[in-house]
């Protein structure tokens, strides 16, 4: 579903996909791209990170935040954290600048009847994973808070899976995906734990 309002925004052309919510660092080295920096800092306004494949660029991207300038350097190269934003559309592009700008809208989600069985599912798969991989538990307040942005913003993901979120209109839809992909990652590391047990005792695994 498109929303309004339409808007110039500059584009950041990249191999990634960022996702709202989630937090992306990067090193500005390109001239265009500093000006582009340069005049969001000074105007304070945003960019859209669009992800590129091969000589294809996406129609769907992420408008981001400068939410940080780590390091200026002398030559003009920035560190800089952002953040992304919403899930916009390239309406058209525009030109006239020394980087990508098109017009671009904020894609909203389908109007739907939130499922919590799928959102408990997901968030589910979430806790496990972050638990088994960092040993670190989620307060329970957080975690019924986190939408399928939020978990998925936190968790590396390959670029087409990231594109996939971004592009659905559906919160119950992209907690689904979520679920199972949460889902398959678990049960690679409970392959990788019981490989590893088996090899430090010789292929047998012992209990007790």
């Amino acid at each position: 579903m498109l929303g309004d309002p339409v808007e110039i925004s500059p584009l950041f052309p990249l191999v990634m996909v960022a996702l709202p919510g989630e937090i992306v660092p990067l090193h500005i080295f390109e001239p265009r791209y500093r000006t582009m920096i340069g005049e969001c800092l000074e105007q304070g306004t945003g960019f859209t990170i669009i992800r590129t494949v091969e000589d294809a660029v996406e129609t769907v991207g992420c408008s981001m935040r400068v939410t940080e300038v780590l390091e200026r350097f002398d030559d003009g190269r920035l560190n800089i954290i952002t953040r992304g934003v919403a899930p916009v559309r390239i309406v058209e592009e525009r030109h006239g600048s020394p980087y990508h700008a098109a017009l671009v809208t904020v894609l909203e989600d389908d109007d739907e009847v939130p499922d919590p069985e799928m959102r408990s599912a997901a968030q589910d798969a979430y806790a496990r994973l972050v638990l088994e991989a960092s040993e670190r538990e989620i307060d329970p307040v957080e975690l019924s808070l986190m939408s399928s942005y939020d978990m998925a913003a936190t968790v590396e993901l390959s670029p087409d899976l990231k594109q996939r979120l971004l592009e659905l209109r559906s919160e119950n839809g992209r907690l689904n995906l979520l679920a199972r992909v949460l889902r398959a990652a678990l049960k690679r590391l409970d392959y990788i734990e019981v490989a590893e047990v088996r090899a430090s005792s010789n292929g047998v695994v012992r209990f007790g």
